[in-house]
């Protein structure tokens, strides 16, 4: 598999099926005590396959997945994965207007829904109408098909391989959402090829066995459980240990008590963990290899000596990203290094950016000009043009316009296209990547990324805003930023309902945590909003003349931020 080429046939049904033939009686997937083997998922799976192909499912046909992490998320996409279905995996916390342009980007012919996610369909079911076909698994929704009787009577038996005949790795497998640099949720496509060769570089560089245990607290949807810790499973035949719900108290003897020796991590995980009281579960466990990405340099250490984690593979990419960079010399707060040899593989550079403008910055010959060492610039990789490269390879978008934002055209030479990530690196004299900041339109709040413009979208439509720039903040002990909101205001300021309505139309993790009363929002000379001062100015009240508000979750309502309760907050008192 390691071999897989995009133009080839081989699709993540073709490995699955094969890691079942090989191992049938192997552990699967750990979840709430129960194990599955490989054939149980396997039957499982069939039967939903089935189920979906009597239901005129075919290949092609996008099928939206909306449910927490349980062992039937695996069962619905790898069933539909076995004839050709393409999933749009839905973010569980979406609701309302959000909901709906996630799903109808991606144009779906069905929906499934884990009952835990009703009240997220019932918020949007309205503007959806019914032109997509609805099921629910676990128990009955409004506005759904109960699918738990038809699919446990469906086949359990194997679809033929003839129902993916023509089929290539290059063929897309999900639409994974990401905000990319501009505007709302983009759904990005992920093909059988990336997931393949996903899961084929990771477990080589964590050296993960049919042996191993790999523990998942990640959301399924995102690319980073969904496909990194669950591609290291089925590739290897190893053991996915699934969990719906993160616990920094519980964490460690949960590891030991299902025999983790793998886990995967987002850097705001590890700082959970180090702020728990040492105990006797810190080392009583076998993890001996840590996956992830955002794993600070100032608790990088702690965390590795504290716990006794042997190796540390930080990364970065993006979802939709022709390329990655991987550490694979725990060099502390690096997320990468592309050694000479591999440069044609992986045509990574860094360019100036020009924060006013909000572009890379341009030289007097008209091309981009690269970064010194040390000195921090947008990434960049360069996109190839031969289709079955495994070098650059770059697939975009469901809605191909959206993918004009993301390319960078004559960026060194005239016609090179090269692709942007809309985050700030640096990289050392000995080429080591290092990770800065988001730019532009995005930043990343409780492992989530969060779109400026669908935040101040929603802020617009409040009756009493005329103006909203919307953008991330530090705030001390917590990693990436939170949502802070520059507003003008027609009138009095109403918190309450302000804080009722941003409830209603965001999810949780886009909800601005801070707000700030403007007469007027600066703009630059392209008539963009200006965001570098204001997160520079941050959300101290002795910095700032103007009226600010915190959002209080007991409260329900906007509060006025002081200076007590600013220092409550840098000071760990308040929890974010």
């Amino acid at each position: 598999m390691e071999r897989v080429h995009p133009s080839g046939d081989d699709t993540v049904a073709d490995l699955f099926e094969s890691r079942v033939d090989e191992h049938p009686d192997a552990t699967a997937v750990h979840w709430a005590g129960n194990e599955y083997s490989y054939a149980e998922v396997e039957s499982a799976a069939n039967r939903l396959a089935n189920w979906a192909l009597d239901a005129g499912i075919g290949r092609g046909d996008v099928v939206a997945l909306m449910m927490r992490n349980r062992p039937e998320y695996l069962f619905s996409w790898i069933g539909l994965a076995k004839i050709g279905a393409e999933i749009a995996l839905i973010n569980t916390h979406l609701t309302g207007t959000p909901l709906v342009h996630a799903l109808s980007s991606a144009d779906p012919t069905m929906m499934i829904i884990g009952s835990e996610s009703g009240k997220n369909f019932a918020s949007a079911r309205h503007d959806l109408g019914a032109a997509i076909p609805a099921y629910s698994m676990g128990a009955r929704v409004g506005g759904c098909e109960l699918l738990d009787p038809d699919f446990l009577e469906a086949s359990d038996a194997r679809p033929p391989r003839a129902v993916r005949d023509g089929m290539h790795s290059g063929d897309n497998l999900f639409y994974i959402y990401t905000s990319g640099t501009t505007g709302n949720p983009k759904a990005a496509k992920y093909s059988h090829y990336r997931f393949l060769q996903t899961g084929y570089a990771y477990s080589c560089l964590a050296k993960v066995t049919a042996e191993d245990r790999i523990y998942c607290v990640l959301p399924l949807y995102h690319s980073a459980g969904g496909v990194i810790a669950v591609s290291m499973a089925l590739l290897t035949g190893a053991s996915l240990v699934l969990q719906d719900r993160f616990s920094a108290t519980g964490f460690w003897s949960d590891c030991r008590e299902r025999g983790v020796t793998v886990f995967q991590y987002i850097g705001e995980l590890c700082r959970y963990l180090l702020a728990v009281p040492e105990n006797a579960y810190d080392r009583r466990h076998n993890v001996r290899c840590a996956v992830g990405n955002g794993l600070s340099a100032d608790i990088w250490e702690r965390f590795q000596r504290r716990f006794g984690i042997g190796q540390i593979i930080e990364f970065y990419t993006t979802t939709e990203a022709n390329f990655s960079l991987v550490n694979m010399d725990n060099k502390v707060g690096a997320v990468g290094r592309v050694p000479p040899f591999l440069k044609k593989q992986f045509p990574v550079e860094l360019v100036k950016y020009d924060h006013d403008e909000g572009e890379p910055m341009r030289g007097d010959d008209g091309f981009c000009v690269r970064c010194d060492a040390g000195e921090p610039g947008e990434a960049i990789a360069r996109i190839g043009t031969d289709e079955d490269s495994l070098a650059g390879r770059f697939e975009g978008y469901k809605n191909e316009e959206e993918n004009d934002a993301q390319i960078l055209c004559g960026v060194f030479e005239s016609g090179d296209q090269w692709y942007r990530t809309g985050d700030l690196l640096s990289r050392d004299a000995e080429g080591y990547f290092y990770f800065v900041d988001r730019i532009g339109d995005t930043f990343h709040w409780k492992g989530q990324a969060v779109s400026t413009g669908e935040v101040a979208q929603a802020l617009l439509s409040f009756g009493g805003i005329l103006e909203a720039n919307a953008y991330g903040v530090p705030v001390v002990g917590c990693d990436g930023r939170a949502g802070m909101s520059a507003v003008v205001v027609n009138g009095r300021f109403d918190a309450r309902a302000l804080y009722d309505h941003v409830t209603g139309v965001l999810p949780e993790h886009a909800r601005p945590l801070f707000i700030r009363i403007r007469t007027e929002i600066e703009k630059t000379g392209t008539f963009k909003y200006r965001k570098v001062d204001r997160v520079r100015e941050g959300f101290d009240p002795d910095a700032i003349s103007e009226p600010l508000y915190f959002r209080d979750d007991a409260a329900r309502s906007y509060l006025a931020l002081d200076r007590v309760l600013y220092e409550r907050i840098i000071g760990g008192d308040v929890r974010l």
